[in-house]
């Protein structure tokens, strides 16, 4: 008689061990179905950029460039003046291995010049961006804000295609405002000035630059110093992969001489820039 009692309690007992356990299945399918179907977890995160570091800013630019863009280095007697005006100073930012930068200021017999090198690296927080086309972005915006006149005249065209295809409108819409800016004064200087009455000559406005990294432009600008000197600013801006780099270089001369000769900077300035490319990718 106890064993009959015993049995029907033990089958109660495992049909509702099997209704719970049916019931607990159903829970657990209807939280684990949308992870086969979760975006983040089967797409791939965009690629890294290319440079993990950044050089030591003011070591980046060798003595024989300092002395060809500050002339007055050479004419420091006290050699520990001269080993001081080399170093340059480091500039001041927060996160060394996103930002640097050094700028060296010298003065000589005939002018002032200033020389600031600036490295950005730009890091994508963004799983679906990659580094690269984070820094192409921030690029694009340091090109949109320099204004560059549109290319005109058989000198520039063949940089019409190459700025359209990058998707880097040069400044369509901006093509009065800088040409009416320089008239007043003429990007060259010295012997070259006269072509200031024809218009600035074409190889010398501001533009975008071909063959400097991955994608750069050149920025030159003449301000009114003083009541009797102008200074000159040539600013050349690359990126290579996933760093910014900026040179910017400026000339103001001690007595009223004249307007700094654009080539010569820009000259100066882009050769900078290339051995700037040349030291990222060596």
């Amino acid at each position: 008689m106890q064993r009959k009692a015993y049995v029907p309690g033990t089958a109660v007992l495992l049909a509702a061990l099997l209704a719970g356990c049916t019931g607990g299945s159903g829970g657990g399918d209807t939280t684990t179905d949308p992870k086969p179907g979760d975006a983040g977890a089967t797409t791939p995160a965009a690629q890294p950029g290319k440079y993990r570091t950044l050089p030591e800013a003011c070591a980046a630019v060798s003595h024989d460039s300092l002395d060809s863009l500050l002339p007055g280095i050479k004419q420091i007697t006290d050699q520990a003046q001269r080993d001081t005006a080399y170093e340059g100073e480091a500039t001041l930012t927060y996160d060394t291995d996103r930002r640097v930068g050094c700028g060296w200021k010298v003065e000589s017999t005939d002018a002032t010049d200033h020389l600031n090198v600036d490295f950005e690296r730009v890091v994508s927080y963004d799983n679906a961006v990659s580094d690269d086309a984070r820094a192409q972005d921030i690029y694009a915006a340091k090109e949109a804000a320099a204004d560059l006149p549109q290319p005109v005249g058989s000198a520039t065209a063949s940089a019409t295609p190459s700025a359209t295809a990058s998707g880097g409108d040069p400044g369509g819409d901006t093509e009065s405002s800088t040409p009416s800016a320089s008239a007043s004064t003429p990007v060259s200087g010295g012997a070259t000035a006269s072509a200031g009455t024809s218009g600035t000559p074409a190889d010398l406005q501001p533009r975008e630059l071909g063959s400097t990294g991955d994608e750069a432009f050149l920025d030159d600008k003449l301000n009114s110093a003083s009541s009797t000197t102008q200074q000159r600013t040539v600013t050349v801006v690359f990126r290579t992969s996933n760093v910014i780099v900026t040179v910017e270089y400026a000339e103001q001369p001690t007595a009223s001489t004249g307007a700094p000769d654009s080539e010569e900077m820009q000259d100066k300035a882009r050769n900078l820039a290339q051995k700037l490319v040349d030291r990222f990718n060596g």
